[in-house]
């Protein structure tokens, strides 16, 4: 079996803590692991390493690939070059597997997902397994607990009695997230599930699916060849239609089945799912990190450092992070999408990028921005380096608080220590490095009329992020 990660997702209804550069796949909620590594982990109960894959798009790639290297020294993973949903995603990775690998079973899972019965889930998909080999494509449904409108829906037909299995159906019909009225009449009918987006199939047939259902995705494939090519061609994949996986192939196909998932499941799909997969107090509240409540009850209050103090709520979520404090009602924690869209249209950066970053040498937090200047703290692991890159439109002065830095300016190599400090002059390459045992830590001053990540020019990088 190989598995399929698909790890491109925004996680938008979960601002302020997931962020566009950093979605909710790559954080950890009160755990060690983040929800991309136990998804990793899970499938190794059921792949080996090299048979896995993951997905995601180009600005995720260096983020998602460090935290799979904490588990595995040789990670696959594709980047896409521009993001086209589910349906392109899925397809570059079958093409991978059978140009790679061979026809073979795939199973597609979402990074996004938290399922802690890891031993059930492992046990439902080797129970799908003859339904796959007997060309069926197979989709995981989540017996609904409540008429949630978040998730999408699967009406399940007939039972496989002729089989032996009597929880193991048709798919009929795939359905969009509903409105609360049609909720209610999917829930009560019993005849519903909730579409978790994890599939299983063979390679080949879901490509003779593609040829049938999505042929203008069918045709661009074709011209992969990837015993040529390690990664995701630009101009071939921009070809692709931007459709998810459920619209392309599964709505249309004659031959789906619902296997009832066994595990627990939860696609952390907004704050309230957070709340409902935490063990609460006597009051029912949720409280994570630096809190204090008094005469709370049915709420949720989430520090990531200030002190969250709630006196007398009921049914009120409070998120705090660095540089955004998000207060609302419970019951409408869906809506919080609305906000990241609102901060999207309006160019307003606090939607995409947290105060403190997290990048394979390290990390940085911004101290202070204002008109023309930008302040950093950066801390380098040991062995960590930065990429040798330029700027074409900001300075940059280092100063070094603890450890010790070697500095590259143009071609030469500067050793630098506590309370040392080093100009970079705008559009000169320069690179800093930790090759010590000890952490480096540096403030970073930036100076220009356009202050922004995007202005990085690469030449070299130890993290494959400079790219042919």
């Amino acid at each position: 079996m190989h598995g399929i990660i698909l790890a491109g997702g925004s996680g938008s209804r979960l601002w302020p803590l997931s962020r566009e550069l950093y979605p909710k796949q790559l954080l950890r909620f009160n755990n060690s692991k983040s929800l991309l590594e136990e998804t990793y982990l899970r499938l190794l109960h059921l792949c080996d390493e090299e048979n896995i894959i993951g997905i995601t798009n180009q600005k995720h790639y260096s983020d998602v690939k460090s935290q799979l290297e904490t588990i595995t020294k040789t990670p696959v993973i594709l980047a896409e070059p521009a993001q086209k949903n589910t349906a392109p995603a899925v397809s570059v990775c079958v093409k991978h597997i059978l140009d790679t690998k061979g026809d073979d079973l795939v199973l597609v899972c979402p990074s996004d997902h938290l399922i802690k019965d890891s031993k059930a889930f492992v046990e439902t998909v080797q129970s799908a397994v003859k339904y796959a080999e007997q060309n069926y494509m197979v989709t995981f449904g989540i017996t609904p607990s409540s008429p949630q409108t978040g998730y999408g829906y699967i009406k399940a037909g007939e039972d496989f009695k002729q089989q032996g299995d009597k929880s193991v159906f048709k798919a009929l019909e795939f359905k969009e997230k509903p409105d609360e009225k049609t909720a209610v009449k999917y829930f009560k009918s019993g005849k519903y599930f909730w579409n978790a987006g994890i599939f299983l199939f063979k390679a080949s047939v879901f490509v003779e699916a593609l040829k049938k259902y999505a042929p203008d995705i069918y045709s661009v494939l074709c011209e992969f060849d990837f015993t040529k090519e390690s990664s995701i061609d630009f101009m071939k994949f921009d070809k692709m239609p931007s459709i998810s996986i459920d619209y392309a192939v599964m709505e249309k196909a004659d031959n789906i089945v619902i296997v009832p998932l066994k595990s627990d499941w939860n696609d952390l799909g907004c704050f309230e799912s957070i709340y409902d997969t935490n063990e609460k107090d006597e009051n029912n509240n949720v409280d994570i990190g630096n809190t204090l409540l008094k005469d709370c009850k049915n709420s949720m209050l989430y520090s990531s450092n200030r002190l969250v103090a709630g006196l007398g709520l009921d049914n009120i979520l409070v998120i705090e992070t660095p540089d955004v404090v998000l207060v609302c009602e419970k019951s409408r924690t869906q809506e919080v999408k609305d906000i990241y869209e609102k901060l999207k249209k309006d160019k307003n950066d606090v939607h995409k990028i947290h105060t403190t970053v997290y990048r394979p040498w390290g990390y940085y937090t911004v101290l202070n921005q204002g008109e023309g200047y930008l302040t950093k703290f950066i801390s380098v692991k040991s062995g960590g380096q930065l990429s040798l890159q330029s700027h074409n439109f900001r300075s940059e002065h280092w100063v070094v608080l603890n450890g010790t830095a070697r500095v590259t300016l143009d071609e030469k190599n500067f050793i630098l220590k506590p309370g040392s400090s080093i100009d970079i002059p705008v559009k000169m390459k320069h690179s800093l490095a930790n090759p010590y045992n000890k952490e480096l830590q540096i403030i970073e001053v930036q100076k220009g009329d356009k202050l922004v990540e995007e202005d990085i020019i690469r030449y070299k990088d130890i993290y494959g992020r400079v790219r042919a």
